[in-house]
């Protein structure tokens, strides 16, 4: 099961860098708001490549202080996206701000998962309201990410469960652990694809 986890984490870490690239190309093709979406593709990518040099290139064994900006950033990126997209009113960033002081400045290895999941919960609930907000107004809806908003949203929906799950993988074998991880993986790469998907159908 190790052995297929790394395929599918190989896998992912692809479809992060197609969908990158492609988005970068198709950037001037994009709507402002629409741009939010490279923007959020290109953090990841980057969080992935510093992840990668850390742990390969300058040996550390020890990479949690990365982690406040992978969440923090990954918050504002969505959260922005969706405040832009929906129309809210711009007080939405106070509590966005408020989380992410709070991911910065409780820096405690223990509060981690706390954290991911208090950002995947503010995240779904963005998602899920614009993908209702998307549904009401089908018939003249002209959103060209609807399919992306809705990987998004399941996507984190999973996420959560994994996440409160992670006080008890201690009780799994070793298969079982790779097994939901790789689940995960699975669901992150759809999201990706999706976005590709979506960055080459567009035409103009």
């Amino acid at each position: 099961m190790e052995d297929a986890f790394k395929v599918i984490l190989y896998f992912n870490n692809g479809f992060l860098f197609i969908s990158a690239i492609i988005g970068l190309l198709k950037f001037k093709r994009l709507k402002n708001i629409e741009k939010w979406y490279v923007y959020y593709i290109i953090f990841l990518f980057f969080i992935e490549a510093a992840i990668k040099i850390s742990i390969y290139a300058l040996k550390l064994k020890n990479i949690d202080f990365l982690y406040p900006l992978y969440v923090s950033g990954e918050l504002f990126l969505l959260g922005s996206l969706f405040i832009r997209k929906l129309n809210l009113s711009k007080y939405w960033y106070i509590p966005i701000f408020v989380l992410m002081g709070y991911f910065f400045f409780v820096n405690k290895v223990e509060t981690n998962e706390l954290k991911k999941v208090i950002s995947n919960i503010v995240v779904i609930c963005f998602a899920g309201y614009s993908l209702l907000m998307e549904i009401r107004k089908s018939e003249t809806n002209n959103d060209r990410f609807i399919l992306v908003d809705a990987f998004i949203f399941l996507y984190y929906a999973v996420s959560v469960f994994i996440f409160f799950m992670l006080k008890q993988l201690k009780s799994f074998s070793n298969d079982e652990v790779y097994m939901i991880w790789s689940m995960n993986n699975v669901l992150c790469s759809f999201l990706y694809v999706s976005i590709i998907y979506t960055f080459l159908k567009l035409k103009k």
